[in-house]
């Protein structure tokens, strides 16, 4: 089983690693049902979705039906407006079969000027807001990918009281001393105000450099298991984060294990050694 940890200021108690559903967008219902399974077999209790992950929401829906109580379930709206994002809550609501979210975030807001729009009169962060106010989720977080997403995250905080950030943390990249120190400094507020922060790309090798891709995943992804044991107990070492797994549902059961059997973090030495074996890269130029 994996452990758990309370997830900010929402008071849940989530497993340390919350199943990153954009792994069910392009599957059937029964590889998605077995993927339920494995998410059981390991305890997992908490799911992050989004709108735009093909089907994921629609895989989904079924185990709301017998397992909403379970699981902290959430989505994200790339939408950037009040109407578009209104629209698209609404809609993942129907898809997830749920009268409630636990938590929605504003996908991918990186873009200052996407951002200019959301945070602005009209934006997406006034549905988000309705949508709480009426009951029809309970938290509202924001997320982003890039060089630059940590320091937009503390832009975003001191727009709103986010009670969630996600962004992406590996060894590799936080061998950038720029996103180092954004993300440092991104994470000091968190703790100051109790807001979740949950880490994506955990087990990325580098960009793809061949057109024959061997997993879902848009970026190369470590495979071997020893391999994906030590960067998934390098991120599980920092204490009080949370770890978002895999875009593939085949190697989802390697994270899982991996984070079952977590008990002390590899060191920087042990870590390099990897990055040279793999020749791992970084993905974010």
């Amino acid at each position: 089983m994996i452990r758990k940890q309370v997830f900010g200021r929402t008071g849940h108690l989530s497993t340390v690693t919350i199943f990153g559903a954009a792994a069910l967008g392009r599957v059937s219902q029964a590889e998605a049902d077995r993927t339920l399974d494995v998410l059981l077999e390991y305890g997992v209790n908490h799911i992050d979705t989004a709108a735009s992950y093909g089907d994921a929401e629609l895989r989904i829906g079924p185990w709301m039906d017998r397992y909403r109580r379970d699981f902290f379930l959430a989505t994200k709206t790339g939408e950037r407006t009040y109407a578009a994002a209104k629209e698209q809550i609404h809609r993942s609501l129907e898809r997830l079969r749920v009268d409630q979210i636990d938590l929605i975030q504003l996908h991918a807001l990186v873009h200052p000027d996407e951002w200019d729009t959301a945070m602005g009169p009209g934006g997406a962060l006034e549905a988000a807001i309705e949508a709480k106010e009426q009951g029809l989720v309970r938290f509202i977080g924001v997320t982003g990918h890039g060089l630059t997403i940590a320091a937009m995250h503390r832009r975003s905080l001191q727009r709103y009281d986010f009670d969630s950030v996600l962004l992406p943390y590996n060894f590799v990249l936080m061998q950038n001393a720029k996103y180092a120190a954004d993300f440092e400094a991104l994470l000091k507020i968190c703790a100051e105000r109790n807001v979740a922060v949950q880490t994506i790309k955990s087990i990325t090798r580098g960009p793809w450099a061949t057109a024959d891709r061997t997993a879902a995943t848009w970026y190369q992804p470590l495979e071997d298991q020893t391999d994906i044991d030590k960067a998934v107990h390098w991120v599980l070492g920092r204490p009080g984060i949370f770890l978002n797994t895999v875009g593939d549902i085949h190697l989802l059961p390697k994270v899982l294990d991996a984070a079952s059997r977590f008990q002390t973090r590899p060191s920087d030495e042990e870590m390099r050694q990897v990055v040279a074996e793999e020749r791992m890269s970084p993905l974010f130029a």
